[in-house]
């Protein structure tokens, strides 16, 4: 079974950065999105961002693009997003995911099947 298990999430003033890592584990197939979804209490789960491990495209939401950067080190299975100029609503419970292979996962929570616990990520203005 996948497994995943980020971590980077902290409190951080507005404009600061932060750099989120989803270490993925148990991962037998090569064709798959792994993206980075945040949702606050109360609303939808947001996909923020998302890389092909088949051609290595990349997507992002709006509110991130020149922000947000993902990445992957595929000798560590690992998938980072680096944070920059945070704003206060960037706040939120942040997941990483991973789809089942051949599915191109976008930024469509239900394309993913495989999630992590999430990590917390504070902005204070």
């Amino acid at each position: 079974e996948v497994q995943l298990v980020e971590s980077g999430g902290g409190l951080v003033q507005a404009g600061g950065s932060l750099r989120l890592s989803c270490v993925a584990s148990e991962i037998t197939f090569d064709e798959y999105t792994i993206g980075w979804f945040r949702q606050v209490p109360g609303k939808e789960r947001e996909g923020v961002s998302s890389i092909s491990i088949t051609d290595g495209s990349t997507d992002y939401a709006d509110s991130v693009k020149g922000r947000f950067t993902i990445s992957t080190d595929n000798a560590k299975n690992t998938v980072y997003l680096q944070m920059n100029n945070l704003r206060p609503d960037d706040a939120a419970d942040y997941y990483c995911a991973v789809s089942r292979p051949f599915v191109v996962g976008g930024l469509i929570p239900n394309r993913y099947t495989y999630w992590g616990q999430g990590t917390q990520v504070t902005v204070s203005s």
